[in-house]
């Protein structure tokens, strides 16, 4: 039987690793992006040519799926695996995120967040137990643990109380998701890192984390509006606090080059909305940088969006028909700009996997970037 969770680091370079992270779902290579499948599905993919771009894991988000269609109902129905027929890992995030940013009322204690539904109005609690129940109903893999995220311009006060809250959550996480029986002695739990921009917070939330002791260890409150140099100035010291032996996941991250630079300061594990929700609204990655399609100069371009890529669009379409789909709204426009985007992060991190393996990971992130910048996209 494939073990429960497994992490082996078979190559580094500098603070860069590659690995594999072994489930009983299936294996995840590493470094990983994982296409975000907010509600149970990512949007305008079929599973199978997610799995086509070369993922081995997604996400799927507690708080849209406790809303609707429940998390009750999505047990009933076999789990979210049976349910959106996806048969590999999956991680579901703790829904504290989106407590946060979506509902229009909250209110927090130690007990847990109470709030309003952006749906309907109705009102919850969501609690590290409540929290750990939901994902185990849902039937996650990798479970996160329930945190308080503020932001990074709050009172370095409200930042310390926050980081304080979230490991007297974490560590209730961690008995709620051990109350879960089978579940979890066949799935994993990683905890959350806060502190914002404080290393001195930083290192208090990771020595918490250790004592409390988890899977894995993600570093959250990043990419929330502090800027690049901000977020790497944190991911300069933040990874070497939380246990090297584990992965490291950065949670909500990102754009093309935020992704090269957390990976060269030893990041194992990413995810963002990004190449979904803009290849819906028209913007392609490429290697020579991102590509509005519904510019004009695109309306007769008879070439691929990126001549360097091998998924199935740049094959078979023209940028011309792509901005003609885009620009009169037509559904599979969306679709091939999505799907073109998703084979851009996997076919990133394939060439980041394999650097690390070869120790040239310098010479290929300097390249990376050059192109990436200096392109026209």
């Amino acid at each position: 039987m494939l073990p429960r969770f497994d992490f082996h680091i078979h190559a580094t370079d500098g603070k860069a690793r590659t690995g594999i992270i072994a489930m009983r779902r299936g294996e995840i290579r590493t470094p990983a992006f994982m296409p975000v499948g907010t509600a149970a599905t990512v949007k305008a993919m079929k599973p199978q040519d997610v799995r086509a771009s070369g993922a081995d894991i997604i996400l799927g988000n507690t708080y849209h799926l406790m809303l609707r269609p429940t998390a009750e109902r999505v047990h009933r129905l076999g789990g979210l695996h049976g349910f959106m027929g996806w048969d590999r890992p999956i991680l579901t995030d703790s829904g504290g995120y989106q407590v946060m940013s979506l509902s229009e009322l909250t209110k927090r204690s130690e007990d847990g967040i109470v709030f309003k539904s952006h749906l309907d109005g109705s009102r919850h609690l969501l609690s590290p137990e409540r929290s750990m129940e939901i994902q185990r109903l849902l039937g996650s893999n990798i479970v996160m643990a329930f945190d308080e995220l503020v932001p990074t311009t709050s009172t370095r006060e409200v930042q310390a109380a926050a980081m304080e809250r979230s490991m007297r959550w974490a560590k209730r996480s961690r008995q709620g998701f051990d109350a879960g029986g089978d579940h979890a002695e066949s799935n994993a739990l990683f905890g959350i890192q806060q502190g914002a921009l404080d290393e001195g917070l930083r290192k208090v939330s990771a020595d918490a984390l250790l004592d409390i002791g988890f899977d894995g260890y993600a570093i959250g409150g990043l990419a929330v509006g502090e800027g690049q140099a901000a977020m790497f100035g944190v991911l300069d010291y933040a990874p070497g606090q939380l246990d090297a032996a584990k992965p490291r996941y950065l949670m909500g991250v990102g754009k093309p080059d935020d992704i090269v630079g957390a990976v060269e300061r030893g990041i194992d594990m990413f995810d963002c909305v990004l190449p979904t929700r803009s290849g819906r609204t028209g913007q392609a990655f490429t290697a020579r940088g991102p590509v509005n399609i519904r510019n004009a100069k695109h309306a007769e371009d008879q070439g691929p969006l990126d001549p360097s890529c091998g998924c199935p669009t740049c094959g078979s379409f023209s940028r011309a028909y792509l901005h003609h789909l885009v620009r009169a709204g037509e559904i599979l426009g969306a679709m091939l700009m999505t799907e073109h985007n998703l084979w851009f992060y996997q076919q990133l991190m394939a060439g980041l996997r394999a650097a690390i393996a070869n120790g040239r990971l310098s010479d290929h992130a300097n390249a990376f970037r050059s192109a990436y910048y200096g392109g026209e996209g």
